[in-house]
């Protein structure tokens, strides 16, 4: 009898997995911490007898290597990886046996799209195909990004995402489990993912790839693209070398005289506090990435690449979890850290900045007696979906490089939920604008009559 077990990497939108019999595993994608992996594996009393990529990861640092170094496992990558770091190259309908006991084999399936040397694998239990890991190619629901490796590619890679999509429906059972790597908000996703799990059979009835013809699909897939992360340049030659093994041991602490320091050498200080939390009252000039929220993909996209960071938390537990988060995406080593609250964190004789929070409905009875400036900071597929009349429109991604293109006056700033308007009101403040943070859903807009669309 076989196992999958999952293990979520919900703040990068990702899951890895660990399949296998009675005696010994596979571990699919691993995340760079790979202590998880192994704490699978032991409570299920198994050997990694492989580690296995199903491509070179574009969004996160890959614990593959390290997790081969320390089990003993075989490493596989596709063969037509461009990687220097030492591993067994896969090449399309390679077999390697995870279990013998259990009759579990692995089949290596090409399918290229969203890199163009993807790998599928078909686990099977004697010769019966019972789950297939798509990485980035068959996602539930959608498919993998094609345009992260190079622009030039992106309609040939949109192209073989169709092809791999169909290859896999045409090869495998309806009844086999389909379980990506990516798409469960991941930004590699190339659309929305609904539900948790699927099979090949659901896939073939509901999914664009499978649904549709190859040019249609192709527009369609084009030209629903969003921006992509700023950080994922970084990560494929990361992952190309061969990552460092991870290195969580706590950061120096930091005094209140030292965080001021940092942050007039033009330093990050991070606030890793709930937004309500640091609007209430925060260290002038810091920033609000709440650690429950999508830590690890805002900041990295936000912040200048190797740029030192120091993090205020609630908690050393808080801290060590957002150091674990990070560094899933090469944000290593915090450069200090503290915990505890503003009244630690600001020198004496000095008071917490802070700032108003408020809904659409109080955005609408406010704009009732004066003109206000409204910042928009979702991305542009969400903007087009509907948008507050008037407002300026600036995803936070870019928000940092301009803050000049903002008007004059105070500045009421929302999103769609509250987290990244949160964020840009932190970089606002920061910056010495007057600013309101909208916390609020953008249906609360609709409700108060703010909204329009383009026509």
């Amino acid at each position: 009898m076989f196992f999958v077990d999952t293990i979520e990497v919900p703040g990068l939108g990702n899951r890895s997995y660990l399949a296998g019999g009675e005696q010994a595993a596979v571990a699919v994608d691993p995340p760079r911490d790979v202590d998880r992996v192994i704490a699978a594996a032991a409570r299920r009393g198994v050997r990694i007898s492989h580690v296995v990529e199903t491509h070179v990861h574009n969004d996160y640092v890959t614990g593959g290597l390290e997790l081969a170094r320390l089990t003993g496992a075989a490493y596989l990558v596709p063969a037509d990886a461009r990687v220097s770091c030492a591993r067994t190259p896969v090449r399309d309908g390679d077999e390697v046996t995870v279990d013998p006991g259990a009759g579990l084999t692995l089949h290596a399936l090409a399918t290229p799209g969203h890199t163009p040397h993807h790998t599928s694998y078909v686990l099977r239990e004697r010769d019966e195909a019972v789950a297939a890991f798509t990485g980035g190619s068959l996602l539930i629901g959608t498919v993998g990004r094609p345009d992260l490796v190079e622009p030039r590619l992106t309609e040939t890679l949109a192209r073989a995402q169709h092809a791999s999509a169909h290859r896999l429906a045409a090869e495998l059972p309806d009844g086999t489990a389909v379980l990506p790597t990516h798409g469960f908000g991941s930004f590699c996703s190339a659309g929305r993912t609904e539900g948790d799990s699927t099979t090949i059979g659901k896939e073939r009835a509901s999914n664009e790839a499978l649904t549709r013809d190859v040019d249609t699909f192709v527009a369609g897939l084009l030209a629903g693209l969003d921006d992509v992360p700023a950080y994922y340049t970084h990560m494929g030659p990361l992952n190309a070398a061969g990552p460092a093994p991870l290195d969580l041991t706590p950061p120096a602490a930091a005094d209140a005289e030292e965080i001021a320091g940092r942050l007039a050498a033009g330093e990050w200080v991070v606030d890793l506090r709930n937004r309500v939390a640091f609007a209430e009252g925060h260290v002038a000039g810091s920033l609000n990435f709440e650690a429950e929220g999508k830590l690890a993909t805002y900041l990295a996209w936000l912040i200048p690449w190797g740029k030192p960071v120091t993090l205020l938390a609630d908690s050393a537990e808080q801290l060590a979890a957002a150091q674990r988060e990070l560094a899933r995406v090469g944000i290593d080593r915090p450069a200090a850290a503290a915990t505890g609250g503003p009244a630690r964190w600001v020198r004496e004789g000095e008071t917490p900045a802070s700032f108003p929070r408020a809904t659409f409905a109080d955005l609408a009875d406010r704009r009732r007696d004066e003109p206000v400036v409204v910042l928009d900071v979702r991305r542009d597929a969400e903007r087009a979906g509907g948008f507050v009349e008037g407002s300026v429109h600036i995803p936070v991604h870019t928000l940092h490089g301009r803050l000049g293109e903002i008007p004059d006056g105070q500045v009421w700033v929302h999103c769609a939920g509250g987290m990244r308007a949160a964020v840009a009101a932190s970089l606002l403040d920061a910056a010495g604008r007057d600013v309101v943070a909208v916390d609020d859903g953008f249906e609360g807009a609709e409700r108060a009559g703010l909204t329009a669309r383009n026509v």
